[in-house]
């Protein structure tokens, strides 16, 4: 995660921010369309969509479509919502589709100069020879003259910008090669020289490396002194404080696309994909990440947390004398010694490295390998990339999270923003702008902060001992809210008998006192003073000086932003289901937190939102320390709502975005989105028809009905029917068999009873049975050998294997709906030729978030069509995401063919089947016999083994 300080003007926004604004979402000026002043929305100019679009091979009819309706919906800056299942190409689409309206508009704006600075002239003359007896409003006029001005300006200097970076690109490409095979040569003669030399040169050349490399700090300095531990002086809270050094200029940005995906590994597989494309050569691609997958520091990178690389990160870009003049020239007569400043955070170098990234497209191991070669820092040369770059690719919560947005330097005025694997975009969102605080870390924080104060006291001024103060006192009455107290030790401190209690912010804050206290005020201070960072450093160097509980070692409550980034795996919650399809936020790993007092600024810094968007869930365990209080955000588009109003056009694309409604009604229409300003687009697989079978069963082979509510789905005979079904599947199917289970309790029941039954020695006998492991570590372990056996099975007669093995047709897998294996994962010929969805993975009712969302969708948002209220349609979506998820694993490219198995009765339903993607539900088969599925079944391999010889 990135370093981001919270804004002051960020958290007015938010207080102010009292119900979401109705009005639209404005646009920057162009002249391809403008506003009307009657209603606000805006009016286009006819769109002339290209006739054919750069592509690398033929594009398929829904390849050509989808790319006219993007190009439309960026040219008329709309808000687009496009569905293409995986497989069909939607990441080449979205490439070629952008880059040719990118490409189109650079052309417009060159033309669009010329006609201004033609057009200026001509305007001049017609306002001074207007009839002078004629009524003229010429306050109107000098507006419009105005506004034209400064509409030339910015295209002027957008394209004097433009070409400066062409010619320079230009130039660099030409000379690239050149420098490079004249550097090697150099570097070749010069290691010819130093072996010819005599031995005492030779030692003295070493001896130089070795005394430049010792510069490099070890990141284990322990001789700080404690001034570097003091905050600064705090003169005033009104006093404008200008975050950026003297010498950094602000640079001019050209119009870009910028590309969000979820993972960092998506983004550098969408960057090859640009590679690929026919823009791979002329385009400037810039990918952002976290100093995790950056920094080349190896003392940085040794470090366990992201906030702690932050830190070290921070620190070593002062230089001694910057750190001399911080603590005043009375304070250094003494010599000592300081952290060393990064050898890889060096300006030249930055810029040098900025050139050559914006030469040639990289992914992120190549732009680190880039560093490394040029010995400069990968993190900041990305970012400083950003203004000239065509395309920045960057994870979702750099563009979700406004403090980190900013913190990059990423302006979205103009530009245009593109969403993929937006499906889990609103659960995303929450989780990123949720934030849970435990007692443990309450009590660290006050402890740590009450002990740093005691020991620099003389050496703080009025005003930063008045903060802390209040800070401490802040900290009390959040403990006190908990159940507990400060200067106890956490493992001595019991609250009674567990509860949850849900209000909203202004209740808790008036129920924990805090009402008439500022928390703008401390936010500020904590920003400005750096406390937070202060704290961690006194805590690194008097790990001691605390009164810190136990179990404290470790601690789960992480902040949105930096448990999105560690949100590599999903477990379960307490009811044994997948948080993926619940609103909750789950950590992931136990976090080392040296100094948690940042982590629960963030939580104050909830607390100054709007008090209808979001609740505070308190949790009160036996102990204290196990305790916690959680803000929990309930509309997600207050936090998207700058995004839509600063961009040119958004586009949220995925695989399986169904429930489209979900979007529009949570998303953009709350977030003053007018429905003119939609569109969406939705297509089909590029597969024939008959290449899917899509079959849903009522029934089990001895006809027993398939219903895996949670109040039956544990009945013995319901589990020996599914059992049967199994079986008789794994008879019929070959290569690789794909059965999806509600949770991993499940999954664990349901294979202990076919144990004892005997199900699982039988189904062994046709195909090798694996499961999901609960660890992350595990999963690729398990995917090879799972993908080996089937391979063998395959090949099984030809390489002559006998025995059971030679039995075998492949493999059978049990994954848990919203896993390891739910989402990313490929099942693509052989490997998934059957996908199995064991009932409906509906979320736990009985979650108290759940329902508090439940209830928030109820009270702000209209009843459906059916009558059936917003907060159960909401816990259906939830369900039926997940769904379209797993299903989604098999199918991957155009020759490619698969079953689709779904058993429960409840998916007869049009309430269901309507929620699935456009390309399965219109060929969806219900079956009310098994004897008819297994016969569809049979006919259908049968059928595909001829066909493919």
């Amino acid at each position: 995660m990135d370093e981001f300080d919270d804004e002051g003007d960020d958290v007015l926004a938010s207080l102010l921010y009292t119900e979401v604004s109705s009005n639209p979402c404005e646009y920057s000026s162009n002249d391809d369309y403008s506003k009307s002043k009657e209603d606000n929305l805006p009016v286009y100019a006819e769109v002339v969509i290209p006739s054919s679009f750069p592509f690398p091979f033929e594009p398929y009819d829904i390849q050509k479509n989808f790319m006219a309706e993007l190009y439309q919906c960026l040219e008329q800056g709309k808000v687009g919502i496009f569905e293409s299942p995986t497989g069909t190409g939607k990441s080449l689409s979205l490439i070629c589709g952008a880059l040719k309206w990118l490409k189109d508009m650079q052309e417009k704006q060159k033309k669009e100069l010329e006609a201004l600075t033609t057009e200026q002239g001509d305007k001049e003359n017609v306002f001074t020879n207007k009839d002078k007896n004629a009524e003229v409003d010429w306050i109107a006029e000098f507006v419009k003259r105005k506004e034209k001005e400064e509409q030339m300006k910015k295209v002027i200097s957008e394209h004097e910008l433009l070409k400066k970076q062409e010619s320079k690109v230009k130039e660099r490409r030409s000379s690239y090669h050149g420098k490079v095979k004249k550097r090697k040569k150099m570097e070749e003669d010069f290691d010819e020289l130093i072996k010819g030399a005599a031995k005492e040169i030779q030692e003295a050349f070493n001896s130089e490396i070795d005394k430049v490399n010792s510069d490099v700090c070890d990141g284990n300095n322990q001789d700080n002194q404690d001034e570097d531990l003091i905050v600064q002086d705090y003169n005033s809270d009104d006093e404008k404080h200008d975050d950026k050094s003297d010498d950094e200029e602000e640079e001019c940005h050209i119009t870009k696309i910028y590309y969000c995906s979820r993972t960092h590994s998506q983004i550098s597989q969408f960057v090859r994909e640009v590679v690929k494309s026919p823009y791979g050569d002329n385009t400037q691609v810039i990918s952002l990440g976290s100093r995790q997958n950056l920094c080349i520091n190896e003392n940085v990178k040794k470090l366990k947390s992201i906030s702690l690389m932050n830190d070290a990160c921070l620190d070593m870009q002062k230089s001694k004398s910057e750190k001399r003049e911080e603590l005043g020239e009375a304070k250094t007569k003494r010599r000592r010694k300081h952290p060393c400043k990064c050898p890889y955070y060096r300006q030249e170098a930055i810029s040098e490295l900025k050139e050559e990234l914006l030469l040639e497209v990289r992914d992120m191991e190549q732009i680190v390998a880039k560093g490394k070669e040029m010995k400069a820092c990968p993190f900041y040369g990305t970012r400083h990339g950003i203004p000239l770059a065509e395309i920045v690719a960057l994870p979702y919560n750099l563009l979700l999270h406004k403090a980190s947005r900013e913190a990059c330097g990423i302006k979205l005025e103009g530009n245009i923003v593109l969403i993929d694997e937006a499906h889990n975009l609103l659960e995303t969102i929450n989780n990123i702008h949720s934030v849970e605080v435990t007692g443990s870390q309450l009590l660290r924080a006050h402890s740590q902060l009450t002990q740093y104060e005691d020991r620099y006291r003389s050496r703080l001024k009025a005003k930063n001992l008045m903060y802390i103060q209040q800070i401490l006192f802040v900290l009390s009455c959040l403990l006190r809210s908990l159940g507990g107290k400060a200067g106890v030790p956490g493992e001595k401190q019991f609250t009674g008998r567990a509860e949850t209690k849900m209000c909203t912010a202004n209740n808790f804050l008036f129920q924990a006192k805090l009402d008439n206290f500022n928390l703008f005020k401390i936010l500020q201070y904590c920003k400005k003073s750096m406390i937070s960072r202060k704290l961690n450093g006194f805590a690194e160097k008097y790990p001691n000086a605390e009164i810190a509980p136990k179990e404290d070692k470790k601690v789960t409550g992480n902040a949105g932003v930096l448990n999105f980034l560690r949100e590599l795996t999903k477990p379960e919650d307490s009811q044994g289901r997948s948080p993926n399809v619940t609103p909750e936020v789950k950590s992931v790993e136990n976090v080392v937190l040296r100094s948690p007092l940042m982590h629960i600024e963030g939580f104050l810094q909830a607390l100054t939102n709007a008090d209808s968007d979001g609740r505070i869930v308190v949790t009160k365990q036996t102990m204290l320390s196990q305790s916690s209080m959680k803000y929990l955000l309930l509309n997600p588009a207050v936090h998207f709502s700058d995004v839509l109003k600063e961009a040119r056009s958004v586009i949220v694309a995925g695989g399986t975005m169904q429930p489209i409604s979900e979007f529009k009604d949570q998303l953009f229409h709350s977030a003053g989105v007018q429905p003119a300003r939609l569109l969406e687009y939705s297509c089909g697989h590029v597969i024939p028809e008959d290449h899917l079978l899509a079959l849903s069963l009522g029934s089990g082979p001895s006809g027993y009905a398939l219903d895996f509510t949670y109040q039956s789905r544990e009945s013995r005979k319901l589990l020996d029917e599914l059992g049967m079904l199994i079986q008789n599947v794994c008879q019929v199917v070959p290569g690789g068999v794909i059965c999806f289970f509600p949770s991993y309790d499940y999954l664990k029941l349901v294979y202990t009873q076919w144990e004892e039954s005997g199900f699982t020695q039988r189904i062994a006998r046709k195909k090798r049975v694996f499961q999901e492991p609960r660890k992350s570590g595990q999963v690729d372990k398990v995917l090879a050998e799972f993908s080996t056996c089937i391979k063998n099975s395959s090949s099984g007669a030809a390489s002559g294997t006998t025995g059971a093995t030679k039995s075998l047709t492949g493999a059978l897998l049990f994954c848990v709906v919203g896993g390891k294996m739910s989402e990313g994962i490929n099942f693509s010929d052989e490997l998934g030729r059957c996908v199995i969805m064991v009932g409906l993975p509906y979320p736990n009712i009985n979650s108290p978030e759940l329902k508090e969302k439940m209830d928030y969708l109820n009270a702000n948002f209209k009843a459906g069509e059916d009558g059936r209220q917003p907060g159960q349609i909401h816990y259906e979506n939830l369900c039926m995401k997940a769904v379209n998820q797993s299903i989604g694993r098999a199918i991957r490219h155009k020759g490619d063919y698969s079953s689709i198995l779904l058993l429960d009765k409840r998916y007869s339903r049009k309430n269901v089947t309507g929620k699935l993607p456009s390309w399965i539900g219109k060929n969806l088969k219900s079956m009310d016999k098994f004897g008819l599925a297994m016969s569809s079944l049979s006919k259908f391999f049968a059928s595909k083994k001829v066909a493919m010889g």
